[in-house]
C-alpha cells in the first residue's frame, strides 16, 4: 500500500475541534445511578489497591531516564524469544 502525501485516512472522521468538544454539555447520568451512595470494598480489592513491592520502582525510573534520554535499547529477538516461552508455557 502506498500512502498518498494528500490523502485523508479517515473520509468520515468527525472535524470538531478539541474547543468545541469542551463546549458541549456533558451527558445527562444514567437514570439508575446512586450518586452519594456509600460503597464497601472487599478486603481483596483493598489489598490489591495498595502497593505490595511487587514493583521496583527505582528499576520504572531508570527505564523512563533512559526512554527519555533515548537510550533505551531494545532487543526484539529477546522478546520475541520471550512471547514464544510463555506461549510454550500456557499450552502444555
Amino acid at each position: 500500500m502506498k500512502i498518498q502525501p494528500n490523502a485523508v485516512p479517515y473520509a468520515d472522521a468527525d472535524t470538531t475541534s478539541s474547543q468545541d468538544v469542551r463546549r458541549r454539555p456533558a451527558a445527562a447520568p444514567a437514570a439508575n445511578t446512586t450518586d452519594g451512595a456509600p460503597v464497601a470494598l472487599s478486603a481483596l480489592s483493598n489489598s490489591l489497591a495498595k502497593p505490595d513491592g511487587d514493583i521496583d520502582m527505582a528499576r520504572v525510573e531508570a527505564l523512563r531516564e533512559a526512554i527519555r534520554n533515548g537510550e533505551l535499547r531494545i532487543d526484539a529477538s529477546r522478546i520475541a524469544d520471550g512471547l514464544i516461552d510463555s506461549v510454550r508455557e500456557l499450552t502444555q
